[in-house]
């Protein structure tokens, strides 16, 4: 049986996936329905601001690690708060195919934990530093 740090750290792997494979029903199914992210609120808003984005991008890789995951106290808790190193690449596509942007940040996530599993009520991506050209960040 998994633990409760276990399913999150999956479902944080979940999210990474569907925004590199751009599987944008997917990513939402990851939010509440209230949920807020990347500077939107609501499941449907959160994908729409990430497409604005990762749309017109070409590949990305999401890469995440030093997963810190607090969560509730309590035999089985359904509230947490997950910390996460990220290292994303964004290569451009079409006219930009010749440029890249980086960052390196952390996400901070609050979870709840559902009928489907835990899901995410809150995010927030705080980028350390940059490189290369994010221009390549554009809507499809």
């Amino acid at each position: 049986m998994t633990t409760d740090r276990e399913q999150i750290i999956e479902r944080l792997a979940d999210v990474a996936s569907a925004l590199d494979t751009r599987d944008w029903d997917r990513l939402g199914a990851l939010f509440t329905q209230s949920a807020t992210g990347y500077g939107a609120t609501g499941r449907e808003a959160i994908v729409e601001r990430v497409r604005d984005h990762l749309g017109g991008c070409g590949p990305s890789q999401h890469l995440l690690g030093n997963h810190r995951v607090e969560l509730d106290p309590g035999p089985r808790p359904d509230h947490a708060r997950s910390r996460t190193y990220a290292r994303v690449l964004h290569l451009g596509a079409g006219d930009l195919a010749d440029l890249s942007y980086e960052c390196f940040g952390e996400y901070t996530d609050e979870w709840t934990r559902t009928d489907d599993g835990w899901a995410i009520t809150a995010r927030w991506f705080e980028v350390s530093f940059d490189i290369g050209d994010a221009r390549v960040l554009r809507r499809d």
